[in-house]
């Protein structure tokens, strides 16, 4: 009877749907009321599928709401929702009938105002401090005059105009100009590609390679700037080979890319200033060097001198010495010859007084011309033995000095070394980096020390 009751009480006239064919109704209902809308609210559990397609939750103090961004859309989003960040998610409502609920369609995403964008930011810049992308260490030094420059930026506008103006007045050099986006939702990986495309660039392509990059953007509010805190831009310019000064807005703006970058200009004019020397100031200081360089080579070469005659004059000349030795030998030959004359004259007087006592002077002499004869060869001999031992002493001295001479050392391979002031020197007294003179026998030379090994005694 109660269930007679209950049939009796349907109302059969109302339509009566599958659980299907009410999910589509509702769905239709929902995306008919809610073709397009904003929605605020901190992003939560966000996971990005396999397939691409990105998946999170939109939640304040009091409700949440599911939300999807298919893989097409997620590539052209200006703002890449993170977890924590508040966003305005711009799309439309629809339903999911698998779980029974509803969720926004993302199509766009923009930061809720430049509070969020801050702790964005900052717990952005503490993620890549922790990471050491900010470290000092991973500078790289800038070239002191680079031979080409690579520039990205956009190629209209006063930026590039400034770069290229203080590059021509300073020092001209080759300017490659990769030209970008500098603000929107292209604008990052347009900056990207830029740097990495440069990167790619070797020495052996039909471009030469730029040996300092220039990343540059004029001043701007947050949100207009925030492609250069986007961290696939900072990560590029922290892997890029080249060395980078980045110059975005004006002196007072910070973005991330200041933190990574090797050397942080105030301004795009700036970084031109950075990138080269002025070249009339560099000339002045090349024109000075060289004067100064002239001066002190003719103070050391005046000085070597100096300290050369000082050492010679310490060395016996072995010229001198013989011709001590020819004027000795000289003064005994005359000697001798005269002494030889005496002692023939007095022979001859003795002769004389002894013939004239001969019975038989004939005989007498002829006897006695023999025994002068004699005499006259034994001294003869003795006079040429003495003459022959004389002059080979005296050769024999000649050589002995001429081989200890200053000279002679030198010819035999030796050097005289002397540090930078002209005092003779040796391994242990000298220092590396230190500058030595090394003489050689035929000339002078002039070396800084590498590398040293001093022998054990």
């Amino acid at each position: 009877m109660e269930i007679e009751h209950y049939h009796d009480r349907v109302d059969h006239n109302r339509p009566e749907y599958t659980v299907s064919e009410f999910s589509s109704l509702l769905k239709d209902t929902v995306e008919s009321a809610f073709p397009s809308i904003r929605i605020r609210g901190e992003v939560s559990r966000l996971v990005t599928a396999s397939s691409g397609h990105m998946y999170l939750t939109l939640k304040d103090d009091n409700a949440v709401i599911d939300g999807v961004c298919w893989k097409g859309t997620v590539s052209r989003l200006g703002v890449r929702p993170e977890e924590g960040l508040e966003i305005i998610a711009s799309g439309r409502v629809s339903t999911y009938s698998g779980r029974s609920s509803y969720q926004i369609i993302i199509e766009q995403v923009e930061v809720a105002g430049e509070g969020a964008l801050l702790k964005l930011l900052e717990d952005r810049r503490k993620k890549l401090l922790k990471e050491g992308l900010f470290d000092q260490s991973n500078k790289l030094p800038l070239p002191k005059l680079p031979n080409s420059i690579g520039v990205v930026t956009s190629p209209t506008g006063s930026v590039i105009r400034d770069i290229l103006h203080r590059l021509r007045d300073r020092f001209p050099r080759r300017v490659l100009i990769w030209p970008t986006r500098v603000q929107g939702k292209d604008a990052a990986k347009e900056i990207v590609a830029a740097l990495e495309g440069f990167d790619k660039l070797s020495a052996n392509s039909q471009i030469e390679p730029p040996e300092l990059i220039i990343v540059a953007r004029g001043g701007g509010s947050l949100e207009d700037l925030w492609a250069f805190n986007e961290e696939n831009v900072v990560r590029a310019v922290s892997r890029c080979s080249i060395p980078i000064i980045s110059a975005i807005g004006h002196e007072t703006d910070t973005t991330l890319i200041d933190l990574v970058a090797d050397l942080r200009a105030p301004t795009p004019t700036a970084a031109a200033e950075f990138a080269v020397p002025e070249r009339e100031e560099l000339l002045g200081k090349v024109k000075n060097s060289e004067i100064r360089l002239r001066s002190s080579i003719k103070t050391n070469i005046e000085s070597m001198e100096e300290k050369i005659m000082g050492l010679s004059r310490g060395i016996v000349n072995p010229m001198r010495v013989l011709e001590n030795a020819y004027q000795k030998f000289d003064d005994t030959s005359s000697h001798m010859q005269l002494a030889i004359g005496n002692n023939i004259q007095e022979k001859s007087m003795s002769l004389g007084q002894l013939s004239a006592a001969l019975v038989s002077p004939r005989q007498q002499i002829l006897f006695k011309d023999e025994q002068l004869k004699m005499t006259i060869k034994t001294l003869t001999n003795t006079f040429r033995e003495i003459v022959v031992g004389k002059h080979n002493k005296l050769e024999k001295t000649g050589l002995a000095l001429e081989g200890v001479s200053f000279q002679r050392t030198l010819d035999r391979g030796f050097a005289l070394v002397t540090d930078s002031e002209g005092n003779l020197t040796s391994a242990k007294k000298t220092s590396l980096d230190s500058i030595i003179n090394i003489k050689f026998s035929d000339g002078l030379v002039s070396a800084q020390v590498y590398d040293k090994t001093e022998t054990e005694s």
